[in-house]
């Protein structure tokens, strides 16, 4: 065969083969279509470009393409046929899982605990009849999402469909999810917070695209749209995409929605997490599940295909039986909410009388507040204020008398009930109040009917017994205190709660008198907010997962409340006041009642309750029943958003606010679980997904479904052996140190190993997390844990009192393990152009192993298949049986190379002619096998052109009838569709490339020389 350049369709390399650039021979390490050809990443084989990587384009270079068929035969003399088994490990773990496979070949391989229904998601996720890798994860709170995101990403690696990936979390969950990733997955991801924009902006030119220089990246959603990194998203595709916390790009009229609408158009592979993954609006639910698949929305924008949709999505909670029948004792069961209601004490029963008369329920009917809007609001802003804490209704009260001061009508207290929702946390835009969701407060918030004076003299009133609060006993904060030293938190003791609060001021008010009045040092109390950067953020979090963190009492705002695990050493979680809203009670709960949590959480609520009232403190214990609606909820449904159907924090506490002003009743707004399942919209959708019908936690099954797996090569047993055999043939000598070695330390009993990197690897490790590289020195020395038990270890290591840093000291050597990557790279250089080893084995007949992979337009593996091909006659060459296999580890069991070399095969190149009729026999043999996966994958591109053909006749219909303005948003839909009838056809089987792997003589076969 002549080489030649070759185009888009006509490129015929793959990861293997070995290619001639710009006269170099080079090995070809992967493939990425393009638009006007292939970018082909290689390794050098040759003298001057040995061990170099690069990057060719089809488009601008002649990559010419060896012929397999005149591969030659080289005789390996190594030690245990040392040489060509590391080469045929390499080149199998090199060769990507066929797409449709299955089997899971690293996501039961990792430093996980996975249990059977993590796998389940992970199996949905890569469903071949998804026409791509696309699921939204909205399983309830604690279920494990982050390790099923981590199962999917290592699982679309493997199959060379992972390579570049982009993760969107909020900012105070970065180094969490980037911590999973990489200790449990081997995934590393550059993390670009405010720490680590910083350092690359020393690295690359101000107009340098991040994100074509590091392939896989983690930031967070505010960060990422801002205009210039949207300018930057636009110009590049990723394989996959991870929007963590997914709720927060619902709302259709928000930044964060179209940012999340772009990335789905320009990756691959999509995964949406959020355990309320819904606004309650049919619309923006729609458009969410447009985003996975187009054709599974109706072309009216709203009415989904429920088939369809249950492809796209996974829902379970606590009580699912799948759930339950697993989990045990390594989710201890929540026990029931402690509701206290707290008498008031003096002062504070003088300020709830102030409240209610003068704000609240005024005899004349109409408070004193005058501002523009919120006339029913600004009062219960107030009262939630003064539930909160004296310095929060201090606060309160002083900002709105600033206000009148200088002259302004508006509220400028970020916690007033008046205050718009943006459901994505965005300030709101000029020009922006005909946006849904971000329009003036409603009919319940009309402008205010007191004058200035008569405000300011009430506020002035209140401002007066609020300062005076702050001096006298609190009867909430006794309480508090009471409960602290009940449960052991006190000065050397280990026990730990969190304590939440919806104000800063609350936060920082607690945090002085806890130190002071529980003798604790600065360093046991810890105040948590928004407020605080993003490093400082993820500081305190990462401190108080540690059993050596000083951390006693954490005291957080809600920025805590979402995606964050408080779980690993404590179980008690104080509502220091009392959230008006489901969602937020239940996102509160969700830090520490999660998977992982072997003490029965403890939820304890504290409630002021006056009692010289008339009317507010009997009022105030409905918010006591809210606790409640959540507990039920959480066992019940394991979503209580659905329950009041407001999908805002904002739209329920204005809610609750209506409830506790007798606007209306608490069965009005909070539904019951029975009312959510029959719903027809979003929410009882995803009811019926989790097979709701019980209340009460499921009988644990007697067995779990059998997980089908598979990954290992039957070369080498585990990544140590293949390690260790790679490093001798790479250094000769490792244990050396260097520049002789790398050395290169096992300590087998301890299931530990240690190498000092060499500059090519360590150029390798740049990208890994820059925390872990500080804090274990790794481009120094590269610790490795060697077996699961030991990876496990050593993150309860890290989590000790005797650790500094929560990054294992050791991180284990897992499949996707970079060094594992680099050493495969190098031993795949041992062969120059189109050769293949010989070695003896235990087979009757002299022997080939032949590959053979179907790949698809895009160049992706859809199959592949190992054959071998006996020749019972050595002079009839052209006469070769071939036998299939099921896999690569049953063929060359089959084998049975021998450990044992005798030396090497003399005459091995006369073999050539068996290399080149093995192929001919293996194209042959292959061709049933071909044809078969060929049809069957063309049968599932004929169903989804089918699906998309009928959207368009829906589209057209629908078209036909409406008015300009809906046959816009059709066409747009319509563009979508379309994208995904031009993936389909490029899922379609396109070239079948073979190539031999090794030839194998029987033992007891005379040397070749004597034959021929």
């Amino acid at each position: 065969m002549t080489a030649t350049a070759e185009s888009r369709t006509e490129f015929t390399a793959a990861p293997g083969s070995t290619v001639v650039v710009r006269d170099e021979e080079w090995l070809v390490t992967q493939i990425e279509p393009t638009t006007d050809g292939h970018f082909v990443h290689v390794v050098g084989l040759s003298e001057l470009v040995r061990d170099t990587e690069a990057v060719f384009s089809t488009a601008l270079d002649d990559v010419a393409v060896a012929d397999p068929a005149e591969t030659t035969v080289v005789a390996d003399g190594s030690p245990r046929y040392r040489t060509s088994r590391l080469w045929l490990e390499a080149m199998l773990r090199k060769t990507p899982v066929p797409i449709a496979d299955p089997a899971l070949t690293t996501a039961h391989r990792a430093l996980a605990d996975p249990l059977p229904y993590q796998f389940a998601a992970v199996r949905k996720a890569l469903d071949p009849d998804n026409l791509r890798p696309r699921i939204l994860l909205a399983d309830a709170v604690g279920l494990g999402k982050t390790l099923e995101i981590g199962m999917i990403l290592s699982e679309l690696a493997r199959r060379g469909r992972g390579e570049r990936i982009l993760v969107v979390t909020p900012k105070h969950v970065l180094e969490q999810m980037q911590f999973e990733l990489w200790t449990r997955f081997a995934l590393p991801f550059v993390r670009l917070d405010s720490t680590g924009i910083q350092r690359i902006r020393q690295k690359l030119p101000a107009n340098r695209n991040p994100f074509a220089f590091f392939k896989r990246v983690i930031i967070s959603i505010d960060t990422l749209k801002s205009d210039k990194y949207v300018a930057h998203l636009r110009k590049h595709r990723w394989d996959a995409v991870v929007i963590d916390e997914s709720h927060n790009v619902t709302n259709s009229s928000t930044q964060n929605f179209r940012l999340a609408t772009m990335l789905s158009r320009q990756t691959d592979a999509l995964v949406l997490a959020s355990a309320t993954p819904h606004n309650g609006d049919p619309r923006s639910f729609a458009a969410l599940v447009r985003m996975l698949e187009p054709s599974a929305v109706k072309p009216d924008g709203v009415e989904l295909d429920e088939k369809q949709v249950e492809r796209l999505i996974v829902r379970r909670h606590r009580h699912s039986p799948e759930v339950a029948s697993v989990v045990g004792a390594d989710w201890a069961e929540r026990r029931e909410p402690q509701n206290v209601l707290v008498p008031a004490s003096p002062v504070e029963e003088e300020i709830a009388v102030e409240l209610e008369r003068t704000w609240l329920w005024p005899a004349g009917g109409a408070s004193p507040y005058s501002g523009k809007g919120g006339a029913t609001l600004f009062p219960w802003t107030l009262a939630k204020a003064f539930l909160s804490s004296p310095a929060a209704l201090e606060e309160s009260v002083r900002k709105r008398l600033r206000v009148l001061e200088g002259g302004r009508q508006e509220s400028d207290d970020e916690d007033s009930l008046v205050a718009p929702d943006t459901t994505d946390g965005s300030p709101v835009p000029d020009g922006a109040a005909h946006l849904p969701g971000l329009a003036s407060p409603g009919p319940g918030a009309a402008s205010g009917s007191g004058t200035r004076d008569a405000e300011r003299a009430a506020l002035t009133r209140l401002h007066g017994l609020a300062r005076r609060s702050l001096t006298e006993p609190s009867a909430k904060y006794d309480a508090l205190l009471s409960h602290l030293g009940g449960i052991g938190v006190r000065k050397g003791a280990e026990m730990r709660a969190v304590v939440f609060a919806e104000r800063v001021a609350t936060l920082g008010w607690l945090r002085k008198k806890l130190v002071q009045d529980l003798g604790l040092t600065e360093s046991n109390v810890v105040v948590l907010h928004g407020g605080l950067s993003d490093v400082d953020q993820q500081a305190i979090v990462e401190s108080f997962k540690l059993a050596s963190s000083p951390i006693r009492v954490l005291v957080t705002g809600d920025v805590a409340s979402e995606g964050v695990n408080l779980h690993s050493h404590c179980h008690h979680l104080v509502h220091y006041d009392i959230p008006w809203s489901l969602i937020r009670i239940e996102q509160r709960n969700g830090r520490i009642d999660r998977y992982g949590q072997k003490h029965a959480p403890q939820i304890t609520s504290l409630l002021l309750d006056p009692q010289t009232t008339t009317r507010f403190g009997g009022d105030l214990r409905v918010l006591t029943r809210l606790v409640e609606r959540e507990h039920h909820a959480h066992r019940a449904l394991g979503d209580t958003a659905s329950l009041m159907g407001e999908y805002s924090v904002k739209a329920e506490e204005k809610a609750i606010a209506d409830v506790l002003r007798q606007a209306k009743s608490l069965e009005h707004v909070v539904k019951e679980v029975e009312e959510v399942v029959a719903d027809d919209g979003p929410a009882g959708l995803l009811a019926r997904l989790m097979g709701m019908g019980a209340a009460a936690p499921a009988e644990p099954e007697t067995s779990a479904p059998a997980v089908e797996t598979g990954g290992r090569t039957g070369v080498y047993d585990d990544e140590l052996s293949f390690l260790e055999d790679a490093l001798t043939q790479i250094c000769t000598t490792p244990g050396q140190e260097p520049p002789n070695g790398v050395a290169w330390k096992t300590y087998p009993q301890q299931s530990l190993a240690s190498l000092k990197p060499p500059h090519d690897l360590q150029q390798r490790l740049e990208v890994l997390p820059q925390s872990y590289l500080a804090d274990r020195n790794v481009t120094e020395t590269l610790r490795l844990a060697t077996a699961t038990a030991r990876g496990t270890q050593e993150l309860v290591n890290a989590k000790s009192a005797e650790s500094r840093s929560t990054w294992p000291e050791a991180h284990f050597l897992g499949p996707l393990h970079p060094v594992v990557d680099w050493a495969s790279d190098r031993v795949l250089s041992t062969l120059q152009r189109r050769q293949v080893f010989a070695v003896r084995g235990g087979v009757e007949d002299l022997t080939v192993l032949v590959q053979a992979a179907l790949y698809n337009v895009r160049g992706q593996v859809v199959a592949t298949s190992y054959q071998t091909v006996a020749f019972p006659n050595l002079d009839s060459p052209s006469f070769g049986l071939a036998s299939q296999h099921a896999s690569s580890a049953d063929a060359v069991a089959y084998l049975r190379v021998g450990t044992t070399n005798t030396g090497a095969i003399p005459g091995a190149e006369a073999l050539q002619p068996f290399v080149r009729q093995a192929v001919a026999s293996a194209e042959a043999s292959v061709g049933d096998q071909i044809e078969s996966i060929r049809a069957e994958t063309q049968e599932r591109v004929e169903a989804w052109l089918r699906r998309s053909q009928h959207w368009r006749m829906e589209a057209s219909a629908l078209i036909g009838r409406e008015a300009a303005a809906v046959r816009s948003g059709i066409a747009s839909r319509q563009s979508d569709v379309d994208e995904e009838t031009r993936l389909a056809r490029e899922m379609v089987p396109h070239r079948t490339l073979l190539r031999p792997l090794l030839v194998v003589v029987p033992v007891d076969q005379p040397d070749t020389e004597e034959n021929h």
